[in-house]
């Protein structure tokens, strides 16, 4: 199996190409610490792993940057302090702060002139749109939690993304799944049918982050630190 084998990139956005780790630790650790707890940026993104999810499931038709505000309530428990409502709105519209990793516009922009990019992410559009403006690139499709009423792992999503695609003549054969979150992305994806491409963004840390683990076991297809190195990968296929 080789890269050039598809005509359609479908990307998880936050954790894929948006470093969403690095925005949640720099949104939450000044509040964190004008309360006095100083946890570290681990135990800041297993707070959040464990309290994502569950609302995730518990809410499936709130839009994303009011589901962070609330997640913000659950994190402010786990470390024992009290609701902060003006906080909790912030930390909401946070997204539109967090940076994309260093090499996602570059890589990007080389693989548009091979593939069709394709969006699959559990934010709503409003805060997608500032992530796209720092990415450079316009996507081919889109498709949001908003849209679909369900958040990643729900196979209502990746069902949607595999409906939008085949209205537009595209099908499952052709599409290469490609995210960091085996949890959200790879374990659903497989089970929809899906040849996957992980960037693991964090190879060489231990535990799973911002997400939770994988509920069931899964391998993906093609596995990459960085999506420069997948790009990579891709021109090298072009030499052979």
């Amino acid at each position: 199996m080789r890269l050039s084998d598809f005509s359609v990139l479908t990307f998880d956005c936050y954790g894929t190409l948006i470093d969403w780790e690095s925005g949640i630790v720099a949104a939450l650790s000044p509040w964190l610490e004008a309360h006095g707890v100083t946890p570290g940026r681990e135990r800041i993104l297993a707070a959040f792993a464990a309290a994502e999810a569950p609302q995730q499931q518990a809410t499936p038709g709130m839009l994303y940057r009011e589901l962070l505000a609330t997640v913000h309530g659950a994190i402010a428990a786990e470390f024992g302090l009290a609701p902060d409502p003006a906080a909790a709105q912030a930390f909401g519209a946070s997204i539109k702060d967090w940076p994309p990793f260093p090499d996602s516009a570059a890589a990007l922009a080389y693989l548009k002139g091979h593939y069709q990019l394709v969006i699959l992410s559990n934010v709503d559009r409003a805060s997608f749109a500032h992530s796209q403006a720092k990415l450079g690139v316009d996507f081919d499709a889109v498709y949001t939690a908003e849209d679909v009423g369900s958040y990643k792992p729900d196979p209502r999503n990746f069902a949607h993304l595999v409906a939008g695609l085949g209205e537009r003549g595209i099908g499952r054969e052709q599409i290469l799944h490609t995210a960091e979150s085996l949890f959200h992305d790879h374990v659903p994806a497989k089970r929809a049918g899906l040849v996957t491409c992980w960037i693991h963004r964090r190879a060489g840390e231990e535990g799973f982050g911002a997400t939770r683990a994988p509920a069931d076991e899964v391998r993906p297809d093609f596995r990459f630190a960085t999506l420069a190195a997948m790009a990579a990968a891709h021109r090298a296929e072009q030499r052979d």
